[in-house]
């Protein structure tokens, strides 16, 4: 009794920080929407015309399976992309270094949110190779790595949104800084980070985030470190910090976040679909490492991709 008790906390935590990755990609700008519509005819242009800023429409062929009708309360699926760029020591267009794949039912009331290993070893449509998927977005942007998702996972990927790494730091500090909780002490690029809770300022969350090879987990971990910073920079963004600094906050996500959601899809997502947020599934597509040509992959078992497939293919429905 004692451990099933255990068990249901747990779950509760992880499904608790699943729903504040997903309304942070979906939503640090949308949480803005609901904290000031009403406040303001001002604020309110602000956020609007910061919506309009991160609205990018992609260019795919086209697919009767990927219309979806928000009005209609129809199911939908969203890849959500943490990028880093060439500012980062990486390409000029950047790798997705955070990959995810959410859906929603608001008929079942019902989200599940899945993380896909960088490393994944998959065909990258329209490049004609295979290769690790988060190079897709390096390849092709937002549309390659949609339809290179699409095609691993077998659903439909009906929107998408990014978030430029590099303007983690920048929206660190504009929401006064976080509060993290990191299991393990660990020293990286010259910083020590303690065990327990401790709050960063943009530059150390930005570190904190990047970790990797001092970590047990590796990836794995790295990714849910990434989590705590996404998680923190919520917290702040609903508290009065939020209101307070909302023109640094919305300039910060104007400048680093793009998506093909526009503003009416966010209000019609955070009215119609509110309830399939608070009930939100977290999952952890995994695989297996393996060297080829002196690179490292993740080779993903087909019995766990499938297991991924129908998680996602019951929830579509």
């Amino acid at each position: 009794m004692a451990e099933k008790k255990k068990r249901r906390r747990q779950g509760v935590k992880r499904t608790s920080k699943a729903k504040k990755v997903f309304l942070t990609l979906l939503g640090i700008l949308v949480a803005i929407v609901v904290v000031i519509v009403g406040v303001g005819a001002k604020m309110y242009y602000d956020v609007k015309s910061t919506a309009d800023d991160t609205f990018e429409t992609v260019k795919r062929n086209g697919s009767e399976q990927r219309q979806v009708n928000l009005s209609e309360q129809d199911p939908f699926s969203v890849l959500l992309l943490g990028v880093d760029t060439g500012a980062l020591g990486r390409t000029e267009q950047g790798r997705s270094d955070t990959m995810m794949v959410a859906t929603v039912n608001p008929s079942t009331n019902e989200s599940v949110l899945v993380s896909l290993p960088r490393d994944t070893y998959a065909e990258i449509v329209g490049h004609n190779t295979q290769d690790k998927i988060n190079h897709a977005y390096a390849f092709g942007g937002a549309a390659m790595s949609m339809d290179t998702v699409e095609k691993l996972l077998d659903i439909p990927i009906n929107h998408y949104i990014t978030i430029n790494m590099e303007g983690i730091e920048s929206l660190v500090d504009a929401v006064g800084g976080i509060e993290v909780n990191n299991p393990f002490e660990f020293t990286y690029e010259g910083t020590t980070f303690p065990k327990g809770k401790q709050k960063l300022d943009g530059e150390l969350a930005l570190k904190y985030s990047r970790m990797r090879y001092d970590d047990p987990e590796g990836d794995y971990g790295r990714q849910a470190r990434q989590r705590q910073i996404i998680s923190g920079i919520a917290n702040q963004v609903l508290s009065t910090t939020g209101l307070t600094n909302y023109q640094s906050i919305l300039t910060t996500m104007g400048e680093n976040v793009k998506t093909d959601l526009s503003f009416t899809d966010m209000r019609t997502l955070m009215g119609d679909y509110r309830p399939a947020f608070g009930n939100i599934k977290s999952d952890q597509m995994k695989g297996t490492g393996f060297m080829q040509d002196g690179v490292s992959y993740q080779r993903v078992d087909p019995a766990e991709l499938k297991r991924v497939q129908d998680e996602l293919k019951t929830q579509l429905k």
